[in-house]
């Protein structure tokens, strides 16, 4: 059997640096300082009643519960947790975290991605999955996963809008909530960034909005346009 060769050097551990866009930033998730805010977009009047359906934990009865989860989870080996900032309000209105970081392999998962009804089909939503796929890709991974419960459709939509590619099913994978799980398997690799990045930098710009702040071109279609833009531009007019 023919196995190639690659130029491979180990990429780097992620250093929780603060990701900085237009619309959110991304900082390493604080129990004590974000608490407040993500307790009340997620647990809140307005928070989306389906929010936790796929997440291993939650919902929570009280914020006391949601805050000993939040320290739990900041505290795992296996996870670095960013919270998504507001730029505007300021506040924490969503998480998500790198996973399973595998340096000498150059492989990561983006997950959980917990993000409240508030950045719910937002530009905050996009801008902060790009983020954390940029800054995977800087750090030299060739490949970032992105995983999740087969019945949930949501979560497969998204992987599909920004560019994942489906790889297959992982049958009966674990138990869920008391419920089998089927577990949809996604990626991006190294080479496919390049063109799905400059995708998300136009998709991203001023001008691809209008006055009420809706998309003028979707993420797909701006995936079918020819451009060598990589980097933010705010519109010029």
């Amino acid at each position: 059997m023919h196995h190639s060769l690659v130029d491979w050097h180990e990429a780097k551990v992620p250093d929780h640096r603060v990701l900085e866009g237009f619309h959110v930033r991304l900082e390493a998730l604080d129990a004590v300082r974000h608490g407040d805010d993500l307790w009340r977009h997620f647990h809140g009047t307005n928070s989306d009643p389906n929010q936790w359906d796929y997440m291993f934990s939650g919902p929570f009865v009280s914020q006391s519960d949601f805050d000993a989860y939040l320290k739990r989870i900041t505290k795992s080996d296996d996870l670095l947790l960013y919270a998504v900032i507001d730029i505007t309000s300021g506040e924490a209105q969503g998480f998500l975290a790198f996973r399973r970081i595998i340096p000498a392999h150059g492989n990561l998962e983006i997950g959980p991605v917990n993000f409240g009804a508030a950045m719910r089909r937002s530009v905050r939503s996009t801008e902060a999955v790009y983020l954390l796929i940029e800054e995977a890709f800087a750090l030299g991974y060739r490949r970032v996963e992105w995983k999740c419960n087969n019945e949930n459709e949501r979560s497969k939509r998204t992987a599909e809008r920004f560019g994942f590619r489906f790889e297959g099913l992982f049958r009966q994978h674990f138990v869920f909530k008391g419920r089998n799980r089927d577990t949809a398997y996604f990626s991006i690799l190294d080479n496919e960034w390049p063109a799905l990045k400059a995708a998300f930098v136009r998709w991203l710009a001023d001008d691809n909005f209008d006055d009420q702040g809706r998309q003028i071109q979707t993420l797909a279609a701006l995936r079918r346009v020819d451009t060598t833009d990589t980097h933010y531009k705010k519109s010029e007019t």
